[in-house]
């Protein structure tokens, strides 16, 4: 279940992201610019290795409207050029994971990945935003204490 959230700026905590790569705004977003941002909420079952079946509620802006304010460097007028576009995702403890960015746009697979603020109800400031990817068995592509979202091509080399 996906709906959309509006509230108040919170201030920021120990959380930051860099956006970056093939980008034509790179930027580094604190914990209150992403409260700035509007919010979707999603209820999200996946299978921990850990700590098994997990079942959560977040809320935070789309994954999407984040990486679009990097202003990512596709060919003016090419839809198609999206689509060799990966995102590169680093936690804080180095866990990473990459997404397409097909996976996310909306004339494509459109899967509202969020970054996370609110796990629960719960605030997520202290520790930073959380990716989240709904529909996911496997709970290893939501990463805690996001750090770093990098935007990349491949380039078929």
């Amino acid at each position: 279940m996906l709906g959309e959230q509006t509230g108040t700026v919170r201030a920021a905590g120990g959380g930051f992201v860099r956006l970056g790569g093939e980008v034509r705004s790179p930027r580094v977003l604190s914990v209150a610019d992403l409260w700035s941002l509007r919010r979707h909420e999603c209820e999200v079952e996946f299978t921990c290795r850990k700590s098994g079946p997990r079942r959560h509620r977040f809320s935070g802006p789309l994954l999407l409207d984040v990486a679009r304010l990097a202003e990512p460097a596709f060919v003016p007028g090419e839809r198609k050029d999206r689509l060799r576009f990966l995102i590169s995702i680093r936690a804080h403890d180095g866990h990473r994971v990459v997404l397409s960015w097909a996976e996310i746009d909306p004339e494509f697979a459109n899967i509202p990945v969020l970054l996370g603020l609110t796990r629960d109800g719960s605030a997520l400031d202290a520790e930073g935003p959380q990716l989240v990817v709904p529909g996911d068995v496997c709970g290893a592509r939501h990463v805690s204490r996001v750090a770093d979202v990098r935007i990349r091509s491949d380039s078929g080399d």
